[in-house]
């Protein structure tokens, strides 16, 4: 892992995991779930492969155990967003994806009037996606 990812999920924890604990979410990073009765909400954060970026990935599950396709049993203590095949992207400024990983909260991105954390503020960024988030977990059947 690279210092500035480390730097992401430093800020991420200690800004944005708080604020998903207080609408009742467990886990650890990278992976999150929410069971309410037999709905179970998913948050996983996909970091991009070549570096300076995160995407946010949301999952709905309906039920008290989820099987694989080849059978296998999840608690669902331990399912993730990436076990599902249907999935939501949270992106930084819009709700598609619009030019590739470009659309993702971006941490290597210079800007000649970025002053202060960098990372702080993009954790904080995740925050005010909150109700875009909460919207999807709430439109499970």
């Amino acid at each position: 892992m690279s210092v500035e990812r480390d730097h992401m999920i430093d800020s991420l924890n200690r800004i944005f995991i708080p604020e998903l604990r207080k609408i009742n979410f467990s886990g650890s990073f990278p992976h999150f779930r929410r069971t309410e009765g037999d709905i179970t909400n998913l948050l996983t954060f996909q970091f991009d492969r070549h570096g300076g970026g995160f995407v946010i990935e949301l999952a709905n599950y309906k039920g008290r155990e989820y099987k694989t396709h080849w059978g296998k049993i999840i608690e669902l203590k331990k399912l993730t967003a990436h076990d599902l095949n249907t999935r939501q992207r949270i992106y930084q400024d819009s709700e598609f994806e619009e030019n590739s990983t470009d659309s993702w909260f971006r941490y290597d991105k210079k800007s000649l009037f970025s002053f202060g954390n960098k990372f702080d503020k993009l954790a904080n960024k995740v925050i005010e996606r909150i109700p875009i988030m909460e919207r999807y977990w709430s439109e499970i059947e």
